[in-house]
């Protein structure tokens, strides 16, 4: 007996999961790309007076470094995600049957009628 053996006439067409799996990608890339933009922006713009500019240069790159971190912990989750529901959607596969004896008359249990009482 083949243990991988497939049903046929199981096909379940893909959904949002490929969608969101060829988005991926793309996605990544450009909300990976805006925190480092954040961090190159905050060193080519002038300094407004009164500021101490390493200070605040060291706690936008904090911020991009955290915001960069969380984006990329969520992208993960949502890739997880996706590829998990592709897989659920992927071809059944026949189990080993087993035959019930009452199947088509249920037995009842005496014990349980006691216990009722």
């Amino acid at each position: 007996m083949n243990p991988f053996k497939k049903r046929h006439g199981r096909l379940v067409p893909p959904g949002l999961e490929m969608q969101i799996l060829r988005l991926l990608p793309r996605v990544t890339l450009i909300g990976a790309l805006m925190p480092v933009a954040l961090s190159v922006l905050v060193r080519v713009m002038p300094p407004q007076p009164g500021v101490d500019v390493d200070k605040h240069i060291k706690s936008v790159d904090i911020f991009a470094i955290a915001t960069e971190i969380t984006f990329l912990t969520a992208m993960f989750t949502v890739a997880i995600g996706a590829v998990i529901v592709h897989v659920m959607k992927g071809p059944a596969y026949m189990a080993d049957s087993y035959p019930v004896p009452h199947s088509d008359r249920p037995v009842r249990d005496a014990s349980a009628d006691e216990d009722r009482q």
